[in-house]
C-alpha cells in the first residue's frame, strides 16, 4: 500500500497520528522503549524513533537513556 500525498504541497501525509505513539507509551504503563512503541503502532523502529523525536521537540514526550536503550514517557502537562 502506497503512502498518500498532500495535493497542495506534494509532501507525503503522516501515516500515523501523534496520538498513536502517545497511546502506545501509555499502554506500556507510561514508560516504553522505541521497539515496543513500534510494535504497538505497527511501524518500523526507524519510523517510531523519528516520530518520537519529533514529539519530543514539541514537548509531548520525554526520552531517557537507560543502559543502551532509549525509553519514552508522555510529558507532564
Amino acid at each position: 500500500m502506497g503512502r498518500d500525498r498532500d495535493d497542495e504541497s506534494g509532501k507525503y501525509t503522516t501515516a500515523y497520528a501523534d496520538d498513536d505513539f502517545i497511546e502506545a507509551i501509555e499502554l506500556e504503563d507510561g514508560l516504553a522503549g522505541t521497539t515496543a512503541v513500534a510494535e504497538i503502532v505497527g511501524c518500523t523502529q526507524r519510523q517510531a524513533l523519528n516520530r518520537l523525536k519529533e514529539l519530543e521537540t514539541q514537548g509531548k514526550v520525554n526520552s531517557k537513556d537507560v543502559g543502551r536503550s532509549l525509553v519514552w514517557q508522555v510529558a507532564s502537562d
